[in-house]
């Protein structure tokens, strides 16, 4: 089944986050989950870091490539302010760093969760103005036009694989898996969720169209509120001016032989 991954795998997998950290997040958000405090809240918990996460989201989804994956690294300040029928806002003061480059900024931002039955995204505002010190663009055109022109479509599968490896090569997608992600974890984030992106089980490339490389990705993400496995097919496009998007985005059926990440 092209959706089984093994246990082993998952466990190394999870979003550049180390262990012990892991440990201390997952230990916290046990102890949050149903405490929604107003005022200031402490930045290592679960609320101030779940919103957080929604920042992060947020700004893959705006800034996003195959040479620039965003990772909230601090929170340094977060306070809640309940809005009646119209939801809870968090305000926000936070270090994100691209994994790739490693370079960090901080910026403040504002996540507001929508009340009432309707529900919806919840909505970020930011100071956040894009990659301000890192300049990817020639390595992003070279990208596009190697594969713009290659007569071979791509292919790759389980990035990283069972023991954290991915090839050189299929790291930009490996990227552009985890942007492409975003969109899906800002639109299913509320109060009482905490994505990260597992893994990518597969990629492969479809024919350029108007002037998009596109790709079918399968991924898999972590929500360690429930600690489940989600299954997600994706259709992504990008190219060097219009940046990532996700045009779909399907729910597959629950995968029953992946587990969350094993502590060790």
């Amino acid at each position: 089944m092209r959706n089984s991954v093994p246990t082993s795998s998952i466990g190394k997998l999870l979003y550049s986050t180390n262990t012990t950290q892991q440990q201390q997040q997952q230990q916290q958000v046990s102890l949050d989950v149903d405490v929604m405090l107003t005022g200031e809240l402490n930045p290592n918990h679960y609320p101030a870091r779940r919103a957080a996460q929604v920042v992060l989201h947020h700004l893959n989804t705006r800034y996003g490539s195959p040479y620039w994956w965003g990772a909230l690294r601090q929170v340094h300040k977060a306070t809640a302010e309940a809005l009646g029928d119209s939801g809870r806002k968090y305000s926000l003061e936070v270090t994100l760093q691209d994994q790739i480059s490693g370079t960090k900024e901080t910026c403040t931002a504002e996540v507001v969760f929508p009340g009432g039955p309707a529900g919806g995204p919840p909505q970020v505002t930011t100071s956040y103005e894009g990659k301000s010190e890192i300049n990817t663009q020639a390595q992003e055109e070279a990208l596009y036009n190697q594969y713009n022109t290659s007569q071979n479509l791509l292919s790759g599968h389980n990035l990283p694989d069972s023991y954290g490896h991915v090839a050189p090569g299929m790291e930009p997608f490996w990227h552009l898996g985890g942007v492409a992600s975003s969109f899906v974890m800002l639109k299913e984030s509320s109060e009482n969720t905490l994505y990260n992106m597992a893994q990518v089980v597969s990629v492969t490339q479809l024919a350029t169209e108007n002037n998009q490389l596109r790709f079918n990705y399968d991924v898999l993400l972590h929500e360690m509120v429930s600690q489940e496995i989600i299954h997600w097919k994706l259709l992504a496009s990008w190219s060097p001016q219009e940046g990532v998007k996700a045009s779909q985005m399907e729910l597959l059926p629950k995968c029953h032989h992946c587990e969350p990440p094993q502590e060790h």
